[in-house]
C-alpha cells in the first residue's frame, strides 16, 4: 500500500502557482487546530482504543462487556475509557451500580466509518 520513494512523482519544473498558494494559505486552519486535530488522531493510533469504539459503535455497554469481549482486565480498559473519555470521544451514563459507554457523538461515528470506508476500498 506505501509507495517508495523512487515511485513519488515529483515536477519537473519549478514554478510557484502564487493564487492557488494564497487561497490554501488563506484556508488553513490555525495552528492550535491543527495541533487539536493530530492530537485526536493520535487517540485513534492505538489498537485497542479502535478496539473499544468498533464496540461502542454497535452498542452501549459496560467496562464489564468490553473487558470480556477483549479478553483484558477492567482496569486495563478503564484506563483506555478515561483516554478516550478525555478527548470526548465516548461519554458515560450511570445506571445504578453500572456505568454505560457509547460514542460520544456521530462525529466519532463518521470518523471511524469514514477510516473503514477507506481501508476497504481497495478491497
Amino acid at each position: 500500500m506505501t509507495k517508495k520513494a523512487a515511485d513519488i512523482e515529483v515536477c519537473d519544473i519549478h514554478k510557484v502557482h502564487a493564487e492557488l498558494l494564497k487561497h490554501v494559505s488563506d484556508s488553513m486552519p490555525g495552528e492550535e487546530q491543527l495541533y487539536e486535530l493530530a492530537e485526536l488522531f493520535k487517540i485513534f493510533g492505538d489498537v485497542t482504543r479502535i478496539r473499544i469504539l468498533c464496540i461502542l459503535f454497535e452498542a452501549e455497554v459496560c467496562v464489564c462487556d468490553i473487558a470480556e469481549a477483549l479478553d483484558m482486565t477492567q482496569s486495563a480498559i478503564s484506563h483506555q475509557l478515561r483516554i478516550l473519555k478525555t478527548n470526548r470521544l465516548i461519554k458515560g451514563r450511570r445506571e445504578g451500580k453500572q456505568i454505560f459507554y457509547s460514542l460520544d457523538d456521530e462525529h466519532v461515528r463518521s470518523i471511524i466509518g469514514a477510516g473503514m470506508a477507506h481501508i476497504c476500498e481497495d478491497e
